[in-house]
């Protein structure tokens, strides 16, 4: 038997009556419809739900947090890993880093994240906020990342790279050299999964306004390789590039060597049904594991360019709008 409540909210879909809960992705083939987290480090949980409408998600209450929000780096600690990354850079060691921490908090009574994703939706409405409830796996995603969007052979992602407040009208030298970057690492990642010169860069960086902050984006299509499993999809291009670094095996040692596991954090959540799918990057994303503790995870891209106080403040900005909705100090 399942956990009653299980299910799923994306975008006006909305799964429910789970039937099955697996980490074989080559279940994802059978064309019936699945919510799908799979973490930073690669662990899945694909669940199979059976019923599927199109509806606002169901209005649920949230008592506001009170305490202060605990914080995985100080600002000290987050600084100096900053710097690090910077040195490793000068050696040549890699080009960029996604350097992130967590913040977690008491739920303080609260029984689930359906009223707390109530609020993200009215207080910070994303284009790919999700809500999922499997187990005791719970995620409540306020993120505005395309990770993959499919429609048949045709796939797109959409690398979000530079953050600048509302205040500023333009993006930095260094936010648009991160942004191609990612770009450049996320054109090799859909070239291992698409016909071979299809994958094309069909706008670079487009700015995208969000509550508090604008973003630095760009697309990247391209024509999947006929006959491709969703195994291998996701061997080929997890964990998301934008969140990671490049090179993306470089940047992924030195991520868990100074942070530890992210979990659903940074990693990619959605739904897959037969040969379309809408998958995030699992960012501005809230969790709980089946114990008391809310976490939530905000970073920053680290290039040779980096100011390490203000790449921190970065990660202050991304936190302070999110956790104002959830309450408690940041």
């Amino acid at each position: 038997m399942f956990t009653q409540g299980s299910q799923m909210w994306m975008g006006g879909t909305y799964a429910t009556n789970l039937v099955e809960v697996t980490d074989d992705a080559s279940r994802l083939d059978d064309g019936s419809f699945w919510a799908i987290s799979i973490t930073f480090e690669g662990k899945a949980t694909f669940a199979r739900f059976a019923d599927i409408a199109h509806s606002d998600f169901p209005s649920a209450s949230w008592k506001p947090l009170g305490a202060q929000w605990i914080s995985s780096q100080s600002q000290s600690q987050y600084i100096s890993y900053v710097s690090a990354i910077r040195q490793i850079i000068a050696a040549g060691g890699v080009y960029q880093v996604n350097a992130c921490r967590q913040l977690r908090h008491d739920l303080q009574g609260n029984p689930s994240l359906t009223g707390l994703f109530s609020e993200l939706l009215k207080g910070n409405p994303a284009e790919f906020a999700c809500y999922l409830k499997v187990d005791d796996l719970e995620i409540a995603s306020a993120s505005p990342e395309r990770f993959l969007s499919r429609n048949g052979s045709g796939i797109i992602t959409s690398p979000i790279k530079g953050t600048i407040t509302q205040k500023e009208d333009v993006f930095g030298d260094k936010d648009k050299a991160e942004n191609l970057m990612i770009v450049d690492l996320m054109r090799n990642d859909l070239g291992r999964i698409c016909e071979t010169g299809s994958v094309e860069v069909s706008e670079l960086f487009r700015h995208e306004k969000h509550p508090g902050i604008t973003h630095l984006v760009s697309d990247v299509s391209g024509k999947l390789r006929e006959g491709i499993s969703w195994s291998e999809i996701f061997t080929a291009v997890m964990a998301p590039g934008s969140v990671s670094g490049a090179p993306k095996s470089s940047a992924l040692s030195i991520i868990g060597e100074n942070e530890g596991v992210r979990g659903p954090y940074c990693g990619t959540l959605g739904w897959i049904h037969g040969d379309r799918a809408e998958l995030s990057v699992a960012i501005r994303t809230f969790w709980t594991t089946g114990d008391s503790v809310l976490r939530y995870g905000t970073g920053a891209g680290i290039t040779w360019g980096s100011d390490p106080a203000a790449e921190w403040e970065e990660t202050q900005l991304k936190a302070r709008h999110l956790i104002s909705i959830a309450g408690g100090e940041l």
